[in-house]
């Protein structure tokens, strides 16, 4: 069938074989970034703006790079000196920036939904870079491309996602995405840090971790969102870790052969152990930003392809 997305908002929206198509393309483009000349001509004439609402490191440098190895130009708008913060509204933002005729706008917002009210409001393909506690799709697939490339495989897995589960668009996204590929999910963390109702989606919730991780392949762990908490959700940092912070104690209840990921940025000695963040034989950390350059050129790409088809049939 394709890719048939005009945006990537999230990964609810994506079909399995869609889900496929981006990970295959993104295989073809760790082979570009790897090679001694890492430019393509996919975006070629097409302007990208990146829109980011929220600090960033990893997806706005990623999708900056990404872009550019494609051949768009791209524009970084520095949005704590922009008129929002004069009082201009998402809407108000949104229209000026279509006034411009961008092709492909890469937003991050602290409110869930504000990137879907904005890719309504311009004629340009719109990725979703993290939308409050909502999702973050491109994370969901970057994680998914190092796990296929480590395990062979993205199905019929065993995955523990441990932590703040409660505030994390990471986790929401990856969820959704291991459950369309026929993963069991397992959730870790403290009742304080896990929606109510969360295992009708599909997955297992555990409070102790030596439970949660048996014999899983693959350990992913969470940043503590400390902005977005509002509450005493955990006793202390020191106590956080003694309970759910992975080390190699804990480590051993997984399968032999598990991989350990973490999206970023880490809190060493809270949410994960230096030495173990740092094993090459057990951390995919590193691979894992490396993905991310591969994955949002290739969600770039084939958005930019539907976009260019949508306007030669208008």
């Amino acid at each position: 069938m394709g890719f048939r997305q005009d945006h990537l908002l999230g990964i609810e929206p994506l079909a399995p074989d869609e889900i496929r198509e981006i990970l295959d393309l993104a295989d073809d483009y760790v082979a570009l970034s790897r090679s001694a000349d890492k430019h393509a001509d996919a975006l070629r004439g097409l302007t990208q703006i990146n829109m980011f609402f929220e600090n960033s490191t990893r997806t706005q440098a990623s999708f900056e790079l990404a872009g550019k190895r494609l051949g768009a130009d791209v524009m970084n708008m520095a949005v704590a000196a922009s008129s929002v913060k004069k009082g201009e509204t998402l809407i108000d933002t949104a229209m000026t920036l279509n006034a411009m005729q961008p092709d492909l706008l890469v937003v991050r917002h602290p409110h869930s939904g504000a990137v879907d009210l904005l890719a309504q409001k311009v004629n340009c393909a719109v990725l979703n870079a993290g939308d409050g506690r909502h999702e973050h799709p491109t994370q969901a697939l970057l994680d998914a491309l190092t796990i296929r490339r480590k395990k062979g495989r993205l199905h019929r897995l065993s995955v523990a996602i441990c932590g703040d589960i409660a505030h994390s668009r990471v986790a929401r996204s990856n969820l959704i995405l291991l459950g369309k590929m026929e993963n069991r999910v397992k959730l870790i963390g403290p009742p304080t840090l896990m929606p109510s109702g969360i295992a009708e989606l599909g997955c297992e919730v555990y409070e102790n971790m030596a439970e949660g991780l048996k014999d899983v392949d693959v350990v992913m762990m969470l940043r503590l969102q400390k902005e977005r908490m509002d509450g005493g959700f955990i006793p202390s940092e020191r106590e956080y870790y003694h309970l759910y912070g992975l080390d190699a104690e804990k480590l051993a209840h997984a399968a032999p052969d598990a991989i350990v990921m973490h999206p970023g940025p880490m809190n060493r000695g809270v949410e994960i152990d230096g030495t173990l963040a740092d094993d090459i034989n057990r951390s995919v950390i590193q691979e894992q930003v490396e993905m991310g350059v591969a994955v949002r050129m290739a969600a770039m790409d084939l958005l930019a392809r539907n976009l260019r088809a949508r306007r030669q049939a208008a």
